[in-house]
């Protein structure tokens, strides 16, 4: 039994996001925040940084004072107190005189610049500065970072190490994130084993890898996986592997039995939105009821996540920004035939893409030579040699 109907892959993907709805959000320790989606915009309490700190060792001054410093003319000026970082001032900066600051020092009252140490010579508790300053230099300003009030993260945000250092320097010590979806994993197939032998190998067996690849993508994608094992072509183990899922897990990824085969079952358990669609590869891809019945080949798969699964997760957990996108210079012809959506993986690198030449859907090794994918839209006979694309990096 063939498709009688292939739904164009825009036209199954607004099914898809029409379907599913926004995960609840809770409340995690900042230490266990990276990689989770803001689920509220992040507003700062205070400046940061709190007060004007100089950015170098040296001596906080009044500019005015050291614009006539030459090299052959030095400006003579008295130290009056010395100020490690975390320190406050005591004295104030007056004509003729200066503090010694460390970086990251608070700026004493009085001053308005920072001599760096190596323009001044210092002779005791006299500095003789060689070159002049300008109002301002060498000073990091309060608020020079983040102003009080200012929305500093907005919600959907994906945290990275980076947003986590300035939350910490914001004094946040929890943070409001969407959940984690679960996202339920079955693979099926009787031809499949866990570990490669002769013996499994004779019998006609390989190796299932759809499983670790389906748990890290989902890991990076916002999920929780939640793995259910091997199932064989048994339409009863089947049908209870895919019960269980579904009242345990927000999303269920089920793959191979996606096509219509004598021992393809999995379709037969949901009441499906679409099924097969005008991607490549992937093409027996069906939805419905929160569950994706997938193909069984890692190619296949892999590019079915992409296209589909992965959006449905981002839309869950209100992610902004999760896709980066860049322009490349095709180094290769890239052949397609009207109505056909294709995901061709291509390696990009210095601006420029070139096309993996293995294109089978069992291909694994297609998938580790390439870091990005190019999209070739039904409506294009595809993309010629130099042209310059959109492709989306992985």
């Amino acid at each position: 039994m063939e498709f009688k109907k292939l739904t164009p892959y825009k036209e199954a993907l607004k099914i898809l996001l029409d379907d599913v709805e926004e995960v609840e959000s809770e409340i995690v320790p900042l230490e266990k925040a990276l990689g989770r989606v803001l689920a509220e915009d992040i507003v700062s309490r205070f400046m940061v940084p709190p007060f004007d700190r100089s950015a170098v060792d040296g001596y906080a001054v009044r500019a005015e004072d050291t614009f006539p410093a030459r090299e052959y003319s030095p400006v003579e000026l008295e130290v009056v107190e010395e100020v490690p970082a975390g320190m406050t001032p005591k004295k104030e900066v007056t004509p003729g005189k200066a503090i010694k600051v460390l970086t990251g020092a608070k700026i004493p009252k009085g001053a308005n610049a920072v001599i760096m140490q190596e323009i001044a010579k210092r002779e005791k508790n006299k500095i003789y500065v060689l070159r002049p300053v300008a109002p301002g230099q060498n000073i990091a300003f309060a608020g020079e970072d983040v102003k009080e009030g200012e929305v500093v993260m907005k919600k959907g945000q994906i945290l990275r190490p980076q947003d986590l250092a300035m939350l910490k320097a914001l004094g946040i010590k929890e943070v409001k994130v969407k959940k984690r979806p679960k996202v339920g994993i079955i693979i099926t197939g009787s031809e499949l084993v866990e570990e490669p032998s002769e013996k499994a190998f004779e019998e006609g067996k390989i190796v299932e890898t759809n499983s670790i690849m389906l748990i890290g993508l989902v890991e990076r994608y916002f999920g929780e996986p939640v793995f259910y094992g091997l199932v064989s072509d048994d339409e009863e183990k089947i049908g209870k592997a895919i019960k269980r899922a579904r009242e345990e897990c927000d999303l269920v990824l089920v793959t191979g039995g996606s096509a219509f085969g004598d021992r393809d079952y999995a379709h037969k358990f949901v009441n499906l939105k679409f099924h097969g669609t005008t991607i490549k590869p992937g093409r027996p891809i069906g939805y419905g009821e929160k569950i994706f019945i997938m193909s069984g080949y890692p190619a296949a798969v892999f590019a079915q996540f992409h296209l589909f699964v992965k959006h449905a997760l981002a839309k869950m957990v209100g992610a902004r920004d999760y896709e980066v996108k860049v322009r490349a210079i095709l180094e290769d012809d890239v052949p397609s035939q009207l109505g056909r959506y294709e995901f061709v993986k291509v390696y990009y690198k210095d601006g420029r893409a070139r096309v993996m030449k293995k294109k089978g859907s069992g291909i694994i090794s297609s998938l580790v030579k390439s870091n990005a994918y190019l999209e070739v839209p039904e409506d294009s006979e595809g993309y010629r040699r130099g042209e310059e694309v959109w492709i989306t990096l992985y």
